[in-house]
């Protein structure tokens, strides 16, 4: 008896291990089993892209203008479905010069999903994304930066990177003071910093994202797209 619990005891251990790991790998920032992933680059220059998730929406028509007061460049992780609502938006942030990088068409978690269901959130959105008139690298960024092995492995099979971020201010914070505190005591140079403006109807994120860039260009920083800072 003593010693068949002794193997009940260790298979429920091996199962606990078995998940914490699975979860542990899912919610990497900084690893994946296959293929390439950037969460940051290592660099001496004063470099950092400034990374948007979600929509396109009308917040857009608000956000390009700031990244052209400081003369930045920034990178959008769009939703496919969101592109068919707002293709004009789409359109803007191609032709002002920005990367656009794919967030799935559905933005569902991309775990546990089947390889035909994978390849068609990715390579519908791309189909979206080129309509927009981005010419350049689509760099994937799955949605909450969660998978375990089907997505990396589809993207490594297509030679594609996988985008994460080593500065997520919207984690922990929801004031816009707190937000650009939290970014200027952990910025350094190739750090990759994630916002979420497009659905804020507060004004709280674009306030964060004019003082961050006004905090930042003041301290020697340039902001670049995530395909500029991996070329470093």
């Amino acid at each position: 008896m003593k010693k068949k619990l002794t193997f009940i005891g260790l298979g429920i251990l091996v199962v606990f291990l078995l998940l914490l790991g699975t979860y542990k790998l899912m919610n990497s920032r900084t690893y994946q089993v296959f293929g390439g992933l950037t969460d940051k680059v290592e660099t001496n220059e004063k470099v950092v892209a400034l990374t948007f998730d979600d929509g396109p929406s009308e917040n857009v028509n608000q956000i390009l203008p700031l990244l052209d007061k400081y003369d930045a460049k920034a990178t959008f992780f769009l939703i496919g479905n969101e592109i068919e609502n707002y293709p004009e938006e789409a359109g803007k942030i191609a032709e002002a010069g920005h990367q656009i990088g794919n967030h799935t068409y559905a933005h569902k978690r991309m775990v546990f999903k089947s390889p035909s269901f994978i390849k068609t959130e990715i390579e519908k959105t791309d189909k979206l994304i080129r309509n927009s008139g981005y010419k350049g690298e689509i760099d994937v960024r799955p949605p909450n930066g969660k998978k375990i092995l089907g997505l990396p492995y589809y993207l490594n099979k297509n030679d594609r990177d996988t985008i994460t971020w080593n500065l997520e201010p919207d984690s922990y914070y929801t004031s816009a003071s707190d937000k650009v505190k939290y970014v200027k005591e952990n910025i350094k140079p190739g750090s990759i910093i994630l916002l979420h403006p497009m659905y804020d109807d507060t004004g709280k994120e674009l306030q964060a994202i004019e003082e961050i860039l006004r905090e930042l260009t003041n301290e020697g920083y340039t902001f670049v797209t995530v395909n500029e800072l991996q070329e470093l």
